[in-house]
């Protein structure tokens, strides 16, 4: 679970529309990083082949890295930026719950960029990578 000065990022990722249809939930908060775990569910998976569909990762690439990003502004849950390039490197099928951890590699005044890697929760095997670029609105 977050810590107590994370407690407000976490209540707003479970009562976004579109994160908490997905059921993503945060593992862990800490400034630079950010661990979240998607359930495997039928609803995300790619017709007839029972694996998460590649939009379903790159979105939580996507939100994991955003949320990364936000703890290195002094108020995490008043932030504005806004993603200029995602990419995503589909390593292998992924079939069940997910882990995706996102790491800040740099935050400066207007830009930011991370890494971050998606794991199996069965099996710790990596079934996606991918890195962002934000556009970061610093006061």
């Amino acid at each position: 679970m977050p810590s107590a000065e994370y407690e407000p990022l976490a209540a707003e990722l479970s009562d976004h529309g579109l994160l908490s249809w997905l059921d993503l939930s945060v593992i862990e908060f800490e400034h630079g990083r950010a661990v979240f775990k998607l359930p495997f569910d039928e609803k995300l998976a790619n017709i007839g082949s029972g694996t998460v569909h590649g939009g379903v990762t790159a979105t939580v690439i996507d939100t994991a890295s955003g949320f990364a990003l936000r703890t290195t502004f002094d108020d995490p849950t008043e932030v504005a930026l806004t993603t200029t390039d995602l990419n995503t490197r589909y390593v292998r099928p992924a079939t069940d719950d997910l882990r995706v951890e996102a790491e800040v590699v740099r935050a400066g005044g207007s830009m930011g960029v991370t890494e971050c890697e998606v794991t199996s929760v069965h099996d710790g095997t990596v079934v996606a990578t991918g890195g962002t670029t934000y556009r970061l609105f610093r006061e």
